[in-house]
C-alpha cells in the first residue's frame, strides 16, 4: 500500500489481488497458485502482502520462457478492496526490567498504635522508569474502616503518563511478620494504571484483630514493616517472565 495517510487511526483494508508476469512468447500470464483469490488484510502493521519466492531466476532469465524478451518484462497486478473498515484498537508495547539482585522497597513505620491522622504515604521510591509510593489507612478506608488496614500502590508523578497511556503492573504488597518470616501477610494483584485510575490496592488488606493480637508477629515494638517486592509475571506460553517488583506495559487505546 503506497499510502494510507488519509486512512486516519485504526484502519483496515481486505483486498483480494493477483500479481502476475507476461508470457510475451504465448501472450498468456503466469499468477502463483497461492495468489489466486486469497484474500488479504492491509493495516497500520501491515503495509505490503506478496512472494519471497514469485518466480525462479533461472526461469525467468530464460528467454525461451517468454518472461525476459529484449530485456524487457511485463508485470502486473489485479485489485480488487473487499471493505475498508475503522476500527479501535489498542498498540501496546511491552517493557522488560530485569535484575540480578531483586527490588525490594522497605517501610519502616514507627509508634503504629499512635497513628491518628486517616492516611499516609511512603516515601516515594522509582521500579520501572516509573514513581510510586504505598498508601496506608491504618484505621481502613470505606468499607474497611475501623475492621481492617486499607493499602495500596500508587503512582507518585502523574506527569509521565499523557492521555490515552496506561501502565500494566504486576506487584506485592507485604507486612512482614517480624517474628516467623515465612508467615508474612501479603497479597498481589496485576492492574492497569492510568490518570483516571492512579492506585490499584485492597480495601480489607488484613483485619486490624489479626494485625494487633500479640504472637502474630506484625507489631513488634509498636513497628510495623511494610514491602513491595518483586514477583514473578505469569508465564504466557512457552515464555517466563523473571522480573523486578513490577512488570510494565505501555499502551495507547
Amino acid at each position: 500500500m503506497a499510502d494510507s495517510s488519509s486512512f486516519g487511526s485504526g484502519w483496515e483494508v481486505f483486498v483480494i489481488f493477483r500479481l502476475f508476469v507476461h508470457d510475451q512468447n504465448e501472450d498468456t500470464y503466469l499468477i502463483p497458485q497461492d495468489a489466486m483469490g486469497n484474500e488479504r488484510r492491509f493495516h497500520g502493521l501491515k503495509l505490503e502482502w506478496g512472494f519471497d519466492q514469485f518466480i525462479p531466476l533461472k526461469e525467468f532469465n530464460d528467454a525461451s520462457n517468454g518472461y525476459l524478451v529484449g530485456d524487457t518484462c511485463i508485470f502486473g497486478a489485479e485489485v480488487f478492496v473487499k471493505e475498508r473498515n475503522i476500527v479501535k484498537g489498542e498498540c501496546l508495547s511491552m517493557k522488560k526490567f530485569t535484575s540480578a539482585s531483586p527490588y525490594k522497597y522497605v517501610w519502616k513505620i514507627k509508634n503504629f498504635s499512635n497513628l491518628e491522622a486517616k492516611s499516609y504515604e511512603s516515601e516515594v521510591f522509582v521500579a520501572g522508569d516509573q514513581k510510586w509510593k504505598i498508601q496506608l489507612y491504618p484505621k481502613g478506608h470505606r468499607v474497611a474502616s475501623g475492621s481492617h488496614i486499607s493499602m495500596y500502590l500508587e503512582l507518585a508523578d502523574l506527569s509521565t503518563i499523557t492521555r490515552g497511556f496506561k501502565i500494566y503492573v504486576h506487584f506485592t504488597l507485604r507486612i512482614r511478620n517480624q517474628v516467623q518470616s515465612i508467615h508474612n501477610h501479603y497479597k498481589t494483584a496485576s492492574d492497569w494504571f492510568r490518570t483516571s485510575i492512579d492506585n490499584w490496592g485492597w480495601h480489607k488488606f488484613i483485619e486490624l484483630s489479626y494485625l494487633n493480637k500479640a504472637g502474630n508477629g506484625f507489631l513488634v515494638n509498636d513497628v510495623c514493616i511494610v514491602e513491595a517486592e518483586e514477583d514473578t509475571a505469569p508465564s504466557q506460553g512457552n515464555q517466563k517472565w523473571n522480573q523486578q517488583s513490577f512488570f510494565f506495559a505501555l499502551g495507547i487505546g
